[in-house]
């Protein structure tokens, strides 16, 4: 097993992210994964990325708070508020942005593959 204290979590920072806490909770600089990282970010009002696209499939969880995701792929674009618990899955080359539009903090995690 290999445990990864919250307090002890990582953090990371990454282009095109503004207004957000972002920590390695498994994988990457948080320890050992031969398939997949996991990150969770705190997204303060006001704060979220660039609308952007990346080569790997991406997954989001909502854990509290409110967070506007916008999607573009192929000429559509999409844009969903995800409550708790909520869930979606970014294709590989589809631009995600990723908004908090609200007045309290959003959490959210991250599934991404190693690369």
């Amino acid at each position: 097993m290999h445990l990864v204290r919250q307090s002890q979590a990582p953090v990371y920072t990454a282009p095109g992210h503004a207004g957000m806490t972002m920590h390695y909770l498994q994988g990457r600089d948080a320890g050992p994964s031969g398939s997949v990282w996991i990150g969770r970010s705190v997204i303060a009002p006001g704060g979220g990325t660039t609308l952007v696209a990346s080569g790997v499939e991406k997954f989001y969880v909502l854990i509290e708070g409110r967070l506007e995701v916008t999607s573009a792929l192929e000429g559509r674009q999409q844009t969903e508020t995800l409550l708790p618990m909520d869930s979606c899955r970014i294709a590989p080359g589809e631009a995600r942005q990723l908004s908090n539009r609200g007045t309290e903090p959003a959490t959210v995690l991250l599934i991404m593959p190693i690369t």
